[in-house]
């Protein structure tokens, strides 16, 4: 396992290179808004790119990042039994829904998406409002971003069964919400 954990750190290096990425055009796709919105009411001109762009940002911003909130262990749970867990106890149950959850939820998608990406490449699949942008770069989006997700999540695997086996001590902060 000590091996491994070299691995899941440049995994961790490469979602927080992915997290940067998509904090830049989480700012360009709020830029953008702003100077469209100026655009469109002060001087009446607007365009279906400046609207698709900002919506394409936003989708790059959520998927490139998704897997830095997973390794920052941030990511939306649902708490039924968790808090009430010892540190291994959680650590188990991470591990079980990793196994028959996470990794078999991104393998689906990577296998949905790769085909429906590469047929809109091949096709040149353009927008259908007038004025629109290219499709497909978005598109390429959705697999990047659950290989990303799908890589983290490998590298939280990792973390979790050296812990397990007192290899590393791991930090796996949890905070209730309050309700």
């Amino acid at each position: 396992m000590t091996s491994l954990l070299p691995l899941s750190r440049a995994i961790d290096r490469l979602s927080q290179y992915a997290a940067a990425v998509a904090a830049v055009f989480g700012f360009l796709s709020c830029f953008i808004s702003a100077a469209n919105a100026v655009s469109r009411y002060l001087f009446d001109a607007s365009s279906n790119a400046w609207l698709e762009i900002q919506w394409q940002l936003f989708a790059a911003t959520f998927l490139l990042g998704a897997a830095w909130v997973l390794k920052l262990n941030e990511h939306v749970r649902v708490d039924l039994i968790y808090s009430g867990l010892s540190p291994r106890g959680r650590l188990k149950v991470d591990i079980f829904g990793f196994l028959f959850f996470f990794f078999p939820f991104c393998i689906l998608m990577l296998d949905m998406t790769v085909p429906w990406f590469l047929r809109s490449y091949w096709s040149g699949e353009g927008s259908a409002n007038a004025g629109g942008l290219p499709v497909w770069p978005v598109k390429a989006l959705l697999p990047v971003g659950f290989a990303l997700l799908l890589l983290q999540g490998l590298s939280e695997f990792i973390k979790r069964i050296a812990a397990l086996r007192g290899v590393t001590g791991l930090v796996a902060g949890y905070e209730k919400p309050l309700q």
